[in-house]
Parts: C-alpha cells; sequence; structure tokens
C-alpha cells in the first residue's frame, strides 16, 4: 500500500513539473528588438521597437511600456530622463498574452560644455575643517565637516573665517552635505543611514531621518520646493522636505555615459552644480533629466593652498545670493575662494 502512494505522489509530482514546463516554454516567444547600438540610444533620436516572434505566432496587438508610461513602437525620447531603463512588452495572440522585456540607455545628446573660472577673492578657512558641505542662507555661511569624531555643523563668518556656532557630532556619525529650507538645516551622515534636521537659529535637532533606497549619504540641495540627495553612484534622489521619503530620481549622465561620485551639490539658477569625488572637479547638471551640461576644472585651486600632510580633495560649493558669485574650498584647505565662471574659449 505505501509502495501505491509512492508512485502515485511520484507521478502526481512528474504531471505537475510537465505541466510547468510547458508553460515555460512558451515565456520566450517573443522579445523586443531596439535601434539602440550596444543598448544605447541618444535622446535627439527616435526608439524605434518591434516584436521578434520566434515561433510566428498570428500577433493581434502588442504595448509597450517605458517607465511606467505607455509608448508607441516609435517613440521620441526628448522628455525622458537619461539612464538605464526598462521596456517592458506585453503581446497579444491567440486569445492569449505574453511579455518580454529590455534594458536601453539613454544618453544625453550633447558633449558637457567647459567653463574655467576668475578668482575673485581669497578668504582664511579652517585648516582642520574636512568639508563636507557648505551653503549661504541668510547672508550666512554653513559648513558641515567630515571624519568620524571630528564632524561637526557650523555657522561660519566667510570673511574672517571664524566659527561663529558649532555643534559636534556624535562620535558614531560620519558627516556629509548640508542643505537649508524654509529655517531648517538638513545634513547627510556617510554609511550611518541617517540625516539629522536642525533649527537654522538655534542648532537644536528637531529630527532625524532614515534613508530609502540610497544606502549613503554625500550631497544634497535644494530648489525651494524639493531636497536633492546624492548617494556616490550616478543616482540623484528627490525628497520631500516634510516627509523626507525618497519620491523619484534622476540618473547622471553625459554623452558618452554614466558619472559616478556625485558628492557635495549646491543649486544654482535653476543647475546642480556637483562636486564629484577625488576629481577636483564640478558637474552641471539638468535636473529634470540628469544631463551633465557642463564641467568646470577647478584642479589648479589645490596649489594655492597650503600643502601638509592631511590636506585633501576639492570639497564644498556655495552660491551667494548678495555677492552673485560661486564659493569653493576643500577638504583641510586653508583657504575659501570666492570666484566667476567663465565659459571656455575651446566650446
Amino acid at each position: 500500500m505505501n509502495t501505491l502512494k509512492y508512485l502515485l505522489i511520484i507521478s502526481l509530482n512528474t504531471i505537475i513539473i510537465s505541466c510547468g514546463s510547458n508553460t515555460g516554454q512558451n515565456k520566450n516567444d517573443f522579445s523586443i528588438k531596439t535601434n539602440a547600438v550596444k543598448g544605447d540610444i541618444s535622446n535627439n533620436e527616435t526608439l524605434n521597437l518591434s516584436i521578434e516572434n520566434k515561433k510566428n505566432h498570428p500577433i493581434d496587438s502588442v504595448s509597450y511600456i517605458l517607465n511606467d508610461k505607455k509608448i508607441s513602437d516609435k517613440s521620441d525620447l526628448k522628455t525622458f530622463k537619461l539612464g538605464k531603463h526598462t521596456i517592458n512588452a506585453t503581446i497579444y495572440f491567440n486569445n492569449e498574452k505574453q511579455t518580454a522585456a529590455t534594458t536601453i540607455t539613454i544618453l544625453n545628446s550633447e558633449a558637457p560644455k567647459v567653463y574655467t573660472y576668475k578668482i575673485i577673492n581669497e578668504y582664511p578657512h579652517d585648516i582642520t575643517s574636512y568639508t563636507q558641505g557648505l551653503e549661504f542662507y541668510n547672508g550666512n555661511l554653513y559648513e558641515s565637516t567630515g571624519q568620524l569624531k571630528e564632524s561637526k555643523l557650523r555657522q561660519v563668518d566667510y570673511k574672517t573665517g571664524e566659527v561663529v556656532k558649532n555643534i559636534n557630532l556624535a562620535d558614531a556619525y560620519f558627516g556629509e552635505g548640508l542643505t537649508i529650507l524654509n529655517d531648517k538645516i538638513y545634513q547627510l551622515t556617510w554609511q550611518s543611514g541617517t540625516g539629522f534636521v536642525y533649527d537654522v537659529n538655534t542648532f537644536e535637532k528637531i529630527n532625524s531621518f532614515k534613508y530609502g533606497n540610497s544606502k549613503e549619504g554625500w550631497g544634497i540641495c535644494n530648489d525651494s520646493n524639493k531636497l536633492y540627495k546624492s548617494d556616490g553612484t550616478e543616482n540623484i534622489w528627490l525628497l520631500n522636505p516634510e516627509t523626507l521619503i525618497e519620491e523619484d530620481h534622476i540618473q547622471v549622465y553625459t554623452n558618452k555615459g554614466k558619472i559616478i561620485g556625485i558628492n557635495e551639490m549646491e543649486w544654482i539658477h535653476g543647475v546642480i552644480y556637483a562636486n564629484r569625488y577625488q576629481k577636483d572637479g564640478v558637474a552641471l547638471i539638468n535636473p529634470t533629466n540628469g544631463a551633465v551640461i557642463g564641467v568646470i576644472d577647478f584642479s589648479p585651486l589645490k596649489k594655492l593652498v597650503t600643502q601638509h600632510q592631511g590636506l585633501d580633495v576639492l570639497n564644498g560649493i556655495a552660491y551667494n545670493p548678495e555677492t552673485k558669485t560661486i564659493f569653493v574650498t576643500g577638504k583641510r584647505w586653508d583657504k575659501l575662494f570666492e570666484v566667476e565662471i567663465v565659459e571656455s574659449k575651446f566650446n
């Protein structure tokens, strides 16, 4: 009797597996073909889609989805964000339907413009500050610094370098970027998955928040409505300043590929100016689609500060609305530079 039950179970399992196997065979009947060369396509091109019908099924209709948006088999890419995206297709045939998917990478159609700079003024800067974030607010300069057991939040007199107000972060936190919106300072930490919110006038900590899909905290800025947060990858995340939830993101790309290491950021006239870690330069990013529209090489500035063992890379960029100029410094630099951006003659 036990032998009979065993054989019956084996027989049923075989039927189930066989049925599952037959269903699985149909999943690869179709695939999506595109005109993206090795998966890459420029955002000034038209995306052409078609279905490869491996078993010559009589197809009734096909629908395509890109970024949760229904698209046709010929789509203008100008309004789409740059970066890597998945295209999903649903194919209807013989009263059945199957799905197929492929990925494309949308690149910018133009190379970034090259900019240079002119130094207007030099100001003293605390040589011990491992600068991570820099921002003007109501005429005052605020700075966030990093390193474990050295991280700080400060208000600084930029003309003298004097520290007006200072609080130290707990030893477990490595301070990163900061931005200020509606009298609130938003300060990131690096790998703790936590950010802090302070009252700009008192430096009282009024809230903290956890990161979502962005695992690390690097740079942060705002457009007077939303917060923009970098995490060291090519991604910049858009946060609701009230809920601090990551509601969307852009991917930073040029006409060649992605740009990683997006670090400290500043919103200037509708463009995100972003330090690139270890590059001593700044990328100008279109916040709508993630395109790098310009680059500034600040590498010569490092030679103008006191050379010492702890000297590190350029990091820290702030726009002063009162002077309409940009201020930049670096990690453990003893100078803060006020600069004017100039378009290069080589564009």
